[in-house]
């Protein structure tokens, strides 16, 4: 096992959330400027999902937890090689 490969925290849509909430959320926890938590929220919206972190697992194990904390449907996966 590669313990250097980074992980992703992926954000789901769902049919509960406001894109307005998401991109509140994206910008309060992560600090993304408005232009980059509006082009995140929209990709979640359109395409089903975006990846909004890459670190450790450990790091990525934090974010997604905290994006259920929000309300917000995610997961953690190893990166792409």
């Amino acid at each position: 096992m590669d313990l250097g490969s980074p992980w992703v925290t992926i954000v789901w849509n769902d049919p509960v959330n406001l894109m307005s909430y998401v991109s509140y959320v994206f910008r309060s926890y992560f600090g993304f400027p408005c232009a980059e938590a509006e082009r995140l929220m929209l990709q979640v919206h359109n395409d089903g999902r975006a990846v909004v972190a890459t670190g450790t697992r450990e790091e990525m194990e934090r974010h997604v937890e905290a994006m259920h904390d929000y309300g917000l449907w995610a997961t953690l996966t190893k990166a792409d090689a």
